[in-house]
């Protein structure tokens, strides 16, 4: 396929962010051709060994299509595996670990573990899905007095909040109290996440 036949951006995004990537679309009317996502599965996170290979793969593929890609993932525990793939492919990704960092802030973020270190982190999708990712995925609807031997450490929850959405608070105020954790909320909205869609979508433009 020549150059003149390919268009747009390509994201290639963590299947935990597919919500958020299509809200900040909507949100600045992109199109699906000017700003497009594939996703690799969210439950990768538990094999993050899957991770740099399968966005490779994403990669060359999109090269195929688009004229731009970018990658909406932080290292997510791959030990900087991740970035390797991307500097042999040429590749820009969000800057950040994980989620939590460019949702709040990476200077935001760092501020809440200096102020506390055992601090356990929800954003609005580990909140929806919570029994399933955290209660069930770690066994304690099996085995409940594990729950002390994982979160002995931790003394509070804070909820990074998405979206302003009462159920979702209460959810995660729920989730808190079954971890016997204290709870705080902090709205974040996208953060730096809508912050390097912009930036993708301004490259794909200027092309």
């Amino acid at each position: 396929m020549s150059n003149e036949a390919k268009s747009g951006c390509l994201i290639i995004a963590c299947g935990a962010l597919a919500k958020e990537f299509m809200a900040v679309r909507a949100a600045n009317g992109w199109s699906d051709s000017q700003l497009a996502v594939t996703c690799l599965p969210a439950i990768w996170h538990n094999r993050p060994e899957k991770i740099p290979e399968g966005v490779r793969a994403k990669i060359r593929w999109g090269r195929k299509h688009f004229q731009e890609i970018f990658v909406l993932y932080g290292d997510c525990g791959t030990g900087g595996m991740l970035d390797e793939v991307l500097k042999e492919e040429g590749v820009e990704r969000i800057e950040g670990p994980h989620c939590y960092d460019f949702f709040a802030g990476h200077a935001v973020f760092e501020g809440m573990m200096e102020e506390e270190l055992g601090t356990f982190f929800l954003t609005d999708y580990i909140t929806r899905h919570f029994d399933r990712l955290i209660w069930q995925g770690m066994g304690l609807d099996r085995h409940p007095d594990l729950r002390d031997a994982y979160f002995s450490h931790y003394r509070r929850v804070v909820y990074l909040a998405q979206v302003d959405d009462p159920a979702l608070t209460k959810k995660a105020e729920a989730a808190a109290e079954r971890l016997g954790l204290a709870f705080e909320r902090r709205f974040t909205g996208y953060g730096e996440l809508a912050t390097f869609m912009k930036q993708a979508a301004g490259e794909a433009k200027q092309d």
